[in-house]
């Protein structure tokens, strides 16, 4: 039986390589900012965006050299909090074949891994869609 998506005001589609600019950034602060409105939000992570949920990175980046006293939240950590904040109005999803592709097993266990063919019932749950990233 396939697993019910819930309706959501907006899925934001996170593609391609997270690091490579302000990709990630706008995705989480866009969510955030939505979120904070008292809509729903639902994340789809494809490529290699599908890393940024591994529990493998830790709650902290690693420090730095230049502030060693101050510690940074990982994406893990930023993604693991605004999901408990927000338990009944964000849902976060990896595309399956984009996440065993790049050897990402070990996410958070809220994270949600679908097969590519099941994108189009998340963009069907959602009253809008946006792309951000490769296309």
């Amino acid at each position: 039986m396939a697993r019910r998506i819930p309706p959501t005001d907006l899925l934001i589609t996170l593609m391609g390589t997270p690091h490579t600019d302000d990709k990630v950034t706008t995705v989480l602060r866009l969510a955030q900012a939505v979120l904070e409105r008292g809509a729903s939000v639902q994340i789809w992570t494809c490529g290699y965006a599908t890393l940024l949920t591994q529990q493998g990175l830790g709650e902290d980046k690693p420090r730095n050299l230049a502030d060693w006293n101050t510690s940074y939240p990982s994406t893990v950590g930023l993604v693991r909090s605004m999901l408990r904040a927000y338990p009944d109005r964000l849902y976060w999803y990896g595309c399956r074949f984009c996440s065993d592709d790049r050897g990402a097993v070990d996410h958070l266990p809220e994270v949600v891994l679908r097969p590519p063919a099941g994108y189009a019932a998340n963009v069907a749950a959602a009253a809008r869609t946006v792309m951000v990233g490769v296309i």
